[in-house]
């Protein structure tokens, strides 16, 4: 008899249990409740199906439905009933991958006849997959050796595609869920009662038990997707959907979807008139309003004021360099896919700069610093220019041109701790004032492949990285291998109104990139030592920054922020006189002001106009106020105006919200 096997669960206790247990078994030694809820169990770490044997010692833990793993697995097997309902009603269909992704998953397919899904198409899909949960089939896993794996798939060209590939060692993240390790293939089969094949896919797993476990999904929509992104390759269509948990948890994705829609920037740009992307600029470049300018300008002079306070140098530098500048810096050899083609000019090849980092370290260089001048914190509103493939461009969000709030620090070793540390409270800092409130980050550790410098380097940076993040208190977790070429980071995410979490501030530790400059300063030895660069752009970029705003506010800027503050409406044309005058004294306080005169509308045409276009205040003005100076005030947000507010008052309102970002 096989000794026993020793399995640690969540909360630190061990027991034994014989070789062989499945999960299914642990999770009802220790509960219905869990045994009922059980998907899957992850050993140490890794999901496994509950009902693969365990052999080993091993740190184990229940998936159930309302975590992150479960959910991921619930979308995942949800993919592969899907297909098996495209199977069903569409004969002849070729399938490719079927992962599952942020908040849902996905399918592939090429039908017969180049035949179109339609709308019918998915609510007759969807219906199947509802009878297919119904009868409860069973997820059976299955290896083969590939020889094997082929004549399973030999009528589908994207999977024998997927295992050639995978032989060969040439396979994507996403396709990679579609096999087995060492070599093997890994094949899923759902089955009736009496044991009958009903469809089989290539997949890793693991799968819930069976279809039973699913059923608060919807399919959102098709889209057109080339075969491996390639556009030289077929093109499929891909089928999302969605799928949680319990109906509950679905209506309130269902809600928050839709809010999205509601607070979507690019309808809400065009609507309040705040920006435009003519085809006559090309993809991704983006022409700013007077609205959307006049926004942008107080988020800038707000970045540069405060930047200032904190001991930065503000500086500007030019949007192309030549090539020897991006060679230096290593942009050329590890970010060129990233960089716009380049220019002869002169007998010198120029490029539109990806990044702001090496003009500041030229700034740096320009002559022998001490280590009194140092940390050189080196900032500027630098607009940059990357490639970025037309399918991927999304309003402000993902444009080919954007600026940068982009700072530098050159410091020392020893200073390295204090100023990141310095760094991430100013960072929170800035973004509370813009309302946000919920932080979290992620540590991006050294990339495998792509990456320079010494291991003792990349050590200290990442230590430094994560001592700062320890001491801040922020919630954390490790990003493996996702750090930039010359040094980890700390990327700072928030959640906006309707909980969508953005990545928003990067931090980067640089121990590479002065080095490759040989910039240095002269400590108090009167020797030369190596200069630390701390890379960090607060808000990413103006464009994307602005764009959080809108969909977090909706549209409706808080007072500091509105493109236009106050509207005045006089009631009629013998109030116009006293409207100037209210416009001239709000203009003179600084505030962005409209005046709607009489003869433009009616009163109620010119009142509903201000209200669509979300303006904190819209005053009205008539023959009482004009006598009594004083002003009637529609509140953005309320239903009861207040009549007969002294002017000087409202004044001083205003002046408040400004002064508390309200």
């Amino acid at each position: 008899m096989a000794d026993p096997i020793t399995l640690t669960l969540p909360d630190g206790s061990s027991r034994e249990y014989p070789a062989g247990t499945t999960g299914a078994e642990l999770a009802a030694s220790i509960g219905r409740g869990l045994a009922r809820a059980a998907l899957a169990v992850e050993l140490d770490g890794e999901p496994v199906d509950l009902d693969r044997p365990i052999d080993r010692d091993a740190h184990v833990s229940i998936v159930t439905g309302n975590s992150a793993a479960g959910r991921d697995l619930l979308r995942h097997s949800t993919s592969h009933v899907m297909a098996q309902a495209v199977f069903d009603l569409f004969p002849g269909a070729k399938y490719a991958i079927g992962p599952s992704i942020a908040d849902g998953f996905y399918y592939d397919f090429e039908l017969p006849d180049g035949k179109r899904f339609s709308d019918a198409d998915l609510e007759r899909i969807e219906a199947r997959m509802r009878e297919i949960v119904k009868q409860n089939q069973p997820f059976l896993r299955e290896e083969y050796e590939p020889e094997a794996g082929r004549a399973v798939f030999a009528d589908q060209p994207y999977k024998l595609e997927i295992i050639e590939r995978a032989s060969a060692g040439d396979i994507s993240e996403e396709e990679s869920a579609d096999l087995a390790d060492a070599g093997s293939v890994s094949v899923y089969r759902n089955v009736d009662a009496e044991g009958n094949v009903l469809y089989v896919d290539l997949c890793r797993g693991p799968h819930v038990p069976s279809t039973g476990k699913l059923g608060a999904f919807k399919l959102m929509k098709v889209a057109g997707a080339y075969w491996r992104g390639d556009e030289k390759r077929p093109m499929l269509q891909r089928i999302y959907g969605t799928a949680w948990e319990d109906k509950a948890a679905l209506d309130a994705h269902l809600h928050q979807l839709a809010e999205a829609e509601r607070r979507d920037h690019r309808k809400l740009g065009a609507e309040l008139d705040l920006f435009s992307f003519p085809d006559e600029l090309g993809g991704g470049l983006a022409l700013w309003h007077p609205n959307g300018a006049a926004v942008r300008r107080v988020l800038e002079d707000f970045s540069r004021e405060r930047h200032e306070a904190n001991g930065y140098e503000l500086v500007f530098s030019p949007h192309i360099a030549k090539s020897v500048l991006w060679e230096t810096s290593g942009h050329l050899g590890f970010y060129a896919e990233g960089m716009y083609p380049p220019m002869e000019m002169e007998g010198a090849t120029y490029y539109p700069r990806p990044m702001n980092c090496p003009f500041h370290i030229l700034i740096f260089k320009s002559h022998m610093r001490s280590y009194r001048e140092l940390p050189l914190k080196i900032f500027e509103l630098g607009t940059v220019y990357r490639f970025e493939k037309s399918g991927v461009l999304h309003g402000l969000m993902r444009t080919r041109g954007f600026t940068q709030d982009d700072s530098h620090i050159f410091c020392t070793r020893e200073q390295i701790v204090p100023q990141l540390q310095e760094l991430v409270s100013f960072v929170l800092e800035i973004l509370r004032a813009f309302g946000f409130s919920d932080f979290e980050a992620d540590i991006s550790t050294r990339p495998v492949d792509k990456s320079v410098g010494s291991d003792e380097d990349w050590k200290l940076a990442t230590d430094a990285l994560f001592e700062t993040i320890e001491a801040s208190g922020l919630p954390f977790q490790v990003a493996e291998g996702e750090g930039a070429f010359y040094g980890p980071k700390i990327d700072i995410h928030l959640r906006d109104a309707i909980g969508r979490r953005w990545q928003l501030s990067t931090i980067q530790v640089d121990f590479q990139m002065g080095n490759r400059f040989g910039i240095e300063y002269v400590g108090a030895d009167n020797e030369r030592h190596q200069v630390i660069m701390i890379h960090r752009a607060l808000f990413g970029s103006i464009e994307r920054f602005f764009a959080i705003l809108v969909e977090h506010y909706a549209g409706a800027f808080p007072v500091w922020l509105a493109p236009v503050q106050v509207s005045v409406l006089p009631v009629a044309e013998r109030h116009h006189a006293y409207a100037y005058r209210v416009v001239d004294r709000l203009r003179s306080a600084g505030f962005r002001v409209e005046l709607l005169e009489a003869h433009s509308d009616t009163l109620g045409a010119r009142v509903r106009h201000a209200k669509v276009q979300k303006i904190p205040y819209v005053l009205v003005v008539g023959d009482a106020d004009a006598e009594e100076g004083t002003v009637g005030v529609n509140r953005r947000g309320t239903d009861d105006p207040e009549r007969g507010v002294p002017f000087d008052a409202f004044v001083e309102q205003v002046e408040a919200d400004v002064i508390e970002h309200a």
